[in-house]
């Protein structure tokens, strides 16, 4: 655990953050992703940044479930390009909040690559709080690690921060010889004679006469 961070301001890229999950091959889990940042500091607040398509049932879903599960979404309309894509372009809302910011929290960790924030993130530091760079090393910009005063690899932490695994039924078919010949007890015809014999003895005319007089009795 790191010491010394005091107040946590975080700030995600989910854009950046979903193409780097998508080139790890794992799903993030948002809860373990907040804890694991966190780390036991104070959280002062934690923002989620995103494209959204209002036609998007699922991903309404999702962002309500961000929204109550710790984090603030701030959240743009998608605009198609001429190429037929989407996109919607945050990065003005993420520098523009962790200046704003800056005074309310002691570390900001920006979870994003893109170099366009290193001037932001840079201003940040010259107020004195303390910056923290979370994003997959393939996908970060030289200029943004440079200016951050640590870099965490997504690649480093990625089974703290994914779901697990989904478990399946495995089918196992029966082992052993199908056709085997049963297993049969040697004295099978002696143990039966006996239990006829009990039987007998059992529902005697003997036996039911003496219930019968009994009863008259």
């Amino acid at each position: 655990m790191l010491q010394n961070r005091g107040r946590v301001a975080i700030f995600i890229d989910g854009s950046n953050l979903f193409y780097a999950a998508l080139q790890l091959g794992i799903e993030i889990d948002y809860s373990k992703l907040l804890c694991h940042l966190t780390q036991g500091s104070r959280l002062f607040r934690s923002f989620f940044y995103t494209g959204v398509d209002p036609t998007n049932e699922k991903q309404q879903g999702f962002l309500l479930w961000m929204r109550r599960n710790g984090y603030r979404v701030v959240s743009k309309e998608l605009v198609q390009l001429p190429d037929g894509s989407k996109k919607a372009n945050l990065d003005v809302e993420i520098a523009v909040d962790m200046m704003a910011l800056v005074g309310c929290y002691d570390t900001a960790i920006l979870v994003s690559g893109d170099g366009d924030l290193a001037y932001a993130v840079d201003a940040v530091s010259y107020r004195g709080a303390r910056v923290e760079v979370v994003s997959l090393r393939s996908m970060t910009s030289d200029s943004l690690i440079n200016v951050a005063d640590r870099y965490i690899d997504l690649e480093s932490i990625r089974e703290e921060i994914q779901k697990a695994p989904r478990s399946t039924y495995t089918y196992r078919p029966i082992t052993g010889n199908l056709t085997q010949s049963p297993i049969v007890n040697p004295h099978w015809e002696q143990d039966t004679a006996e239990r006829k014999d009990k039987a007998a003895d059992n529902d005697s005319p003997e036996t039911l006469g003496n219930l019968d007089n009994n009863a008259s009795a």
